[in-house]
This record gives C-alpha cells, sequence and structure tokens, in this order.
C-alpha cells in the first residue's frame, strides 16, 4: 500500500513541477505554441519574457528568434510580443528596439502586425484586427530607420 501512495505522490509531483505555463506575468502564450513545445522550451520562453518585462534588450533579440514553428504558433509569438508592448508600454519596448541591430530585430514588425490581428489585445473578447501604423506609430518609426 506505501508502494502504491508512494507512486501516485511522485507522478502528482512529476506533473505539477513538469506542466507547461500557457501565461507568465499576465502574458498569455497561445495553445499552439504552447501544444508544440517541449516543457524545456517552454520553460525558456518564460525565462525570456520574464527578462524581456524586465528591459533586458537581448531576451527580446530572443523571443524575437525564439522558435514558433509553422502558422498560428508563430501568430501566437506575435500576440506575446503585442502584449510584451501593452504591458511596457511603447516607449519602453523602443528603448530596447534602439540597442538591437536590424539582423537582430528582423521579422518583428511581421510578428508584431500578425499579433494584432490575430491576437485578442483588446481583452474583450472581440478582435478588432489593429495595425502597427495606429498602435505603436513611433514604434513603428523605428523598426523603419533600422
Amino acid at each position: 500500500m506505501n508502494q502504491l501512495k508512494f507512486l501516485i505522490i511522485s507522478i502528482a509531483l512529476l506533473n505539477f513541477f513538469s506542466c507547461k505555463k500557457k501565461e507568465i506575468e499576465g502574458i498569455i502564450i497561445g495553445n499552439t505554441l504552447v501544444e508544440n513545445q517541449t516543457i524545456e522550451e517552454n520553460k525558456k520562453l518564460d525565462t525570456i519574457i520574464l527578462k524581456t518585462l524586465n528591459g533586458d534588450y537581448n531576451s527580446l533579440r530572443k523571443l524575437n528568434h525564439f522558435q514558433c514553428g509553422d502558422g498560428s504558433g508563430c501568430y501566437d509569438k506575435g500576440y506575446i510580443i503585442t502584449q510584451v508592448i501593452y504591458k511596457l508600454g511603447e516607449t519602453e519596448f523602443i528603448k530596447m528596439v534602439e540597442k538591437l541591430d536590424e539582423k537582430e530585430l528582423y521579422g518583428i514588425e511581421n510578428y508584431i502586425m500578425v499579433g494584432l490581428e490575430y491576437g485578442d489585445n483588446d481583452y474583450d473578447g472581440e478582435l478588432d484586427n489593429k495595425k502597427i501604423e495606429i498602435e505603436f506609430p513611433r514604434l513603428l518609426k523605428v523598426l523603419k530607420s533600422k
């Protein structure tokens, strides 16, 4: 009986500690991205998001180049990036962008565009197909100048 208890507790603890996170500091990670990640990749993304939210421009570079698979997994990554921008504010996000070069920022504008279009950035359940030109005009100007 003790062995059975030990086995059940061990399995429960393993599941508890190995669960993938779907939200990090209020940043939602879309289902497609989560489902196609290993636990290790999910933990790595967790760290990258936390450091980016703390203003670490190197982590922003890592987030931009984080493997998202194809299709909706990359839409999910775009949504993560837009949530980070909203949470930090455009000005703080620009400060990090200014420290990165063109290669480190390659593709980020596209991720932001799909994140705005397909992500629920209003938090009201409706997709408004927001545009980068309207939501982040100063950021767009900085990205275009790189």
